[in-house]
Parts: C-alpha cells; sequence; structure tokens
C-alpha cells in the first residue's frame, strides 16, 4: 500500500520561508515523478512542483518559479519542497503526490498523472 505523509507546514510572516517534507512508503520510487501541489480556499487545486523519478527533471508553476525547489532522497523515499520569499497568496494546503505510471525521466504537471496523494499540509503567511 503506497502512503505518502507530508509534514513542515505552518505559520510564516511574508519573505519568510518554510521547508515541506513527504515521506512515502510501499513502492520503489526512484521510478516515479513525485509532485507538490496546493489547494486555497475558494480556488482551484494547483499545480506547484514537479520531479522526475530520477531526480533529473524539474518542472515549476510560473507563480513560484524561482522562489521554490522541489528535491527528493530516493535512499530515504522523501521529497522536499523550499519555499522562499513566502507571500499571502501562497497561503494553502499543500499535498504531495506520487505518479501512478512510470516516470522516471520526466516530471508531469498534470494531476491526472498521479494516483497517490498525501493528506496535505497547512501553509499560512500572513503578517
Amino acid at each position: 500500500q503506497v502512503r505518502m505523509v507530508e509534514s513542515g507546514g505552518g505559520l510564516v510572516q511574508p519573505g519568510g520561508s518554510l521547508r515541506l517534507s513527504c515521506a512515502a512508503s510501499g513502492r520503489t520510487f526512484s521510478f516515479y515523478a513525485m509532485a507538490w501541489f496546493r489547494h486555497a480556499p475558494g480556488k482551484e487545486r494547483e499545480f506547484v512542483a514537479a520531479i522526475s523519478g530520477s531526480g533529473g527533471s524539474r518542472n515549476y508553476a510560473s507563480s513560484v518559479k524561482g522562489r521554490f525547489t522541489i528535491s527528493r532522497d530516493n535512499a530515504k523515499n522523501t521529497v522536499n519542497l523550499q519555499m522562499n520569499s513566502l507571500t499571502p497568496e501562497d497561503t494553502a494546503v499543500y499535498s504531495c503526490a506520487c505518479a501512478g505510471g512510470l516516470s522516471t525521466y520526466y516530471a508531469p504537471e498534470s494531476p491526472s498523472a498521479y494516483d497517490y496523494w498525501g493528506q496535505g499540509t497547512q501553509v499560512t503567511v500572513s503578517s
């Protein structure tokens, strides 16, 4: 059974930083892309960042490019999201996801590519 558990959310002031982590279990994760999505109240779920199974390919939403960095450690089955220069517009529940199909070398942005999801962690950016 595939399981994804996020951690690291919280309250941070504008301009601050947070690091989210996702611990995964239940499969050989180096074969599968992993991604972060976010969902703010009253808005559609939004792609944030994705990384290929090998870690060699990354994609970012334009709204976070240059501020957020996705990384993974396949030995530990973890994926991280370093978030810098946070703004109130980044406030949302952040969820990690694992692709259903083999994706060793590419990092899909569509949520339909991801079959396994965590429960999410709240990130609030406010003064």
